[in-house]
């Protein structure tokens, strides 16, 4: 942006000074010094140092095992790591759920090198390829004689998959792979099943929702196929700090589990900052205050951060806006003069393979300084000698802030996080609540695996891989008889005496899109030269790759010449627009059954089933330096069906006060900001739930509010919404109540992805509306600020 200059003194050389030994107080107050930054900070948080424990070694640790970690420096376990290691050893299935950095991978490592090493198997399972490739350097600097680890994922060389198969006895793959080619071709496999002694599901609290619910039912495929060749494999599952984690391991496995949650790692202080970027002098819809964007303002901290030689991940919300902190950040240095530039980079999902190990590499290596990344880069991947992270908007969960702020630190030295706000009503929230966050334990992992829409195609699976039987009926869960007979019905299974049997030739597990991206993957390539830069999920394509889209990739500005669904491909051409592209649509939802209901002041809360339908109907083009609104164009895409599960709450006409006026304006507004503010009440964002308002419902017959789950069958957001009602509308009301503008911004009731482009909303008209359904004594106190 211009004005920003370089965090150092006029006379100071633009190069990256050493690294500071303590880069958290101290470096947050270099960065609130900066000229016009006083007063961003809203609150400082100093999470203590911790001492280590003693470390030693259980007596059952096979010696090569012991003698390779100690080669690396390792003299022993913690004690929370020496606990789950021995409930492992013992045969019992357990879940260790500690803070990032706490050495759960050693917790693992050593029971599952051990029985590797003693004739068995093991299969380690994690969300991402990258960790999976992480992982096995990890393993293979132990230099342990015996041990045979190899990857086994989409990046594989087909020739090498052969030796894998009959050779390797510690498998590194992901859920995708496992579904979709290991245990379909489970025979091929016969000597790694028979010895499978250990299975390892790292990172699992990434399994939530749909996602989550499909892995779920793949576990139990596992489980069953493993069973076939007579193994009983002991389940290791790792996850960051996690409510009721033995729960959550059971809801994922199937099985009973045993929870290590004492962290007995050391760590740094860690100095955790909530920030607020300044209201700008533009206005927005209906002449609205707009707040200056989180991903500029981390564009900012990050330049001065590699400016200060501070190794720093910044992470956001998607894949555009890594790319644009990126080259925003790389901009800055190269107007100053510094010669920095190309220690900045972005990393995110969508990326070739063998950019995305390049990138990696330098990470490591200290060859980057800076890297703008999404979640992809969350999970374990080893980055250690991080000293700051900045987080451009809530992550969705206090699971996952602390996941992200965690990255920092890793080596136990002290280190600074920013959560920096975006302009919208959770993130608003938050910075001005921080018992919200702090000292609050995180959220429990909601999924569901007896979602019909997640079991029926894992049942067809299963029975592809080996004929069901009545016995295989107590795996998969309570749900699978009477979804079997509907599966019988449309003819997809076989009823026989012997069990289910499944009808075609076609591989079975196509029917299961796990990671619920809702058809196969579009491919995006240039136009002239034919390059491919990357892939998106059929859904997403509709918002991100349609004709005429700005597209992103690697610091470059590309243009959608056209999107054809039918080729499954995007075009694009390289350009240099001065605007931006904003997908609108249009959204209907009917109910088809309320399956629990409950009075809610003057009106009723409703969770049930409903059918969405959506269509993307144009896009917006807006000015990149301005904001300033250039063009609606009309698209013409097809429209997307989906039966999910939604929370909704009436109001009859009798108690609607007449005061309100605009009662579609106050239901569009209540809407948008209780949207906004369920990812504080449910493992979720905003982005995985969706939501319908309407002044007289057809179906219901009242003004009526919908909340719904944004993935078929529900993905247990709504109904966590549902079990939570008072709290979630309470803390909604607040949120609007304490906002600073006048008639509603985007960081209270306007909301980044209404397709009506946030037209009627009406603040006071949302606060009338809550204080009558929450039975407020005082109907209308919580009045906007003018």
């Amino acid at each position: 942006m211009p004005g920003w200059k370089p965090m150092t003194s006029p006379t100071s050389p633009a190069l990256p000074r050493e690294r500071t030994p303590n880069p958290g107080g101290p470096l947050l107050d270099r960065l609130v010094t900066v000229s016009g930054r006083h007063g961003r900070v809203t609150h400082v948080e100093h999470v203590p140092a911790r001492q280590a424990g003693q470390a030693q070694w259980p007596s059952w640790v096979h010696p090569l095992v012991r003698e390779g970690f100690e080669g690396l420096g390792i003299q022993g376990l913690w004690s929370h790591q020496s606990e789950a290691a021995d409930l492992a050893h013992r045969g019992q299935n357990v879940i260790i759920a500690t803070g990032t950095a706490s050495g759960k991978s050693l917790a693992y490592l050593v029971p599952a090198l051990t029985e590797a090493l003693s004739g068995g198997t093991v299969l380690y399972l994690t969300p991402t390829k990258a960790l999976a490739a992480d992982q096995l350097r990890s393993v293979s600097a132990l230099g342990v004689q015996g041990l045979r680890a190899a990857t086994f994922d989409g990046d594989t060389p087909h020739e090498e998959r052969a030796w894998i198969r009959r050779n390797a006895n510690y498998v590194l793959t992901n859920p995708d792979m496992l579904h979709r080619s290991i245990l379909p071709r489970h025979s091929a496999w016969t000597s790694f099943w028979r010895r499978l002694r250990v299975v390892v599901v790292d990172e699992c609290h990434g399994y939530r929702g749909v996602f989550g619910s499909h892995v779920a039912q793949i576990l139990r495929r596992l489980r069953r196929v493993s069973g076939k060749y007579g193994a009983s494999p002991v389940f290791f599952l790792a996850s960051a700090t996690a409510s009721d984690p033995a729960t959550t391991g059971m809801r994922l496995t199937g099985l009973q589990m045993a929870e290590v949650t004492r962290d007995a790692s050391p760590r740094g202080t860690t100095t955790v900052a909530l920030w607020e970027p300044p209201l700008t002098d533009l206005r927005g819809e209906g002449g609205a205050p707009i707040r200056r964007a989180a991903t500029a303002e981390a564009a900012d901290l990050l330049a001065d951060l590699v400016v200060d030689g501070v190794r720093t991940l910044a992470f956001v919300r998607s894949r555009r806006a890594a790319e644009t902190v990126s080259l925003t950040a790389r901009g800055h240095l190269e107007d100053a003069g510094v010669p920095l530039a190309d220690k900045i980079a972005a990393y995110r999902a969508g990326y070739l393979a063998e950019d995305r190990r390049l990138l990696e590499k330098a990470l490591r290596s200290g060859d980057l300084l800076g890297v703008a990344t999404t979640n992809a880069l969350e999970l374990g991947v080893d980055v250690s000698g991080l000293d700051a992270v900045l987080i451009a908007g809530w992550p969705g969960t206090r699971a996952s802030l602390w996941q992200q702020a965690g990255r920092a630190g890793r080596d136990g030295q002290d280190a600074l996080a920013v959560l920096i706000a975006r302009d919208d009503p959770l993130d608003t929230y938050v910075v001005h609540h921080p018992e919200a966050l702090f000292g609050r334990p995180v959220e429990a992992t909601v999924l569901d695996p007896d979602n019909p829409y997640v079991l029926a195609p894992h049942l067809c699976a299963a029975a592809a891989e080996v004929p069901l039987t009545e016995a295989d009926l107590e795996i998969f869960g309570p749900a699978a008889a009477s979804v079997l007979d509907d599966l019988v019905a449309d003819g997809l299974l076989r009823r026989r005496p012997a069990g289910w049997f499944w009808t075609s030739r076609d591989l079975a597990a196509g029917l299961a899109d796990i990671r619920g991206s809702g058809g196969s993957p579009v491919q995006i390539v240039e136009t002239d030269t034919g390059r491919l830069l990357g892939t998106c999920d059929e859904a997403s394509s509709h918002t991100s790759v349609h004709t005429g889209a700005v597209h992103i990739h690697q610091g470059e500005t590309f243009v959608v010449d056209e999107l054809d669904l039918e080729m499954g491909v995007a075009l694009v051409t390289p350009g240099t627009p001065d605007y931006s592209t904003f997908a609108r649509d249009v959204t209907d939802i009917a109910v088809i059954e309320s399956l629990r209901s409950h009075a809610l002041g003057p009106g009723e809360l409703h969770f049930g089933s409903v059918e969405v339908t959506r269509q993307v109907v144009s896009y917006l083009k807006r000015r990149t330096s301005t904001g300033e609104m250039l063009g609606d164009e009309p698209l013409d895409l097809p429209p997307r069906s989906l039966r999910t599960k939604a929370v909704w709450w009436t109001l009859p006409p009798e108690v609607l006060p007449a005061s309100i006026g605009d009662l579609g304006g106050a239901a569009h507004a209540a809407e948008h900001a209780a949207i906004g503010l369920l990812p504080l009440f449910a493992t979720c964002d905003r982005w995985d739930i969706g939501g319908v308002s309407t002044e007289l419902h057809p179906d219901t017959g009242r003004l009526t509010v919908f909340v719904y789950d944004g993935h078929a069958g529900g993905a247990g957001f709504a109904e966590r919404g549902f079990g939570n009602a008072a709290a979630w509308l309470t803390a909604t009301r607040d949120a609007i109540a304490s906002c600073e503008c006048g008639h509603g911004c985007p960081s209270c009731i306007q909301s980044p992805k209404c397709g009506n482009g946030n037209e009627p909303l009406s603040k006071r008209g949302a606060l009338e509306l809550l204080d009558v359904l929450l039975g407020s004594d005082q109907p209308g106190s919580g009045q906007p600020k003018t």
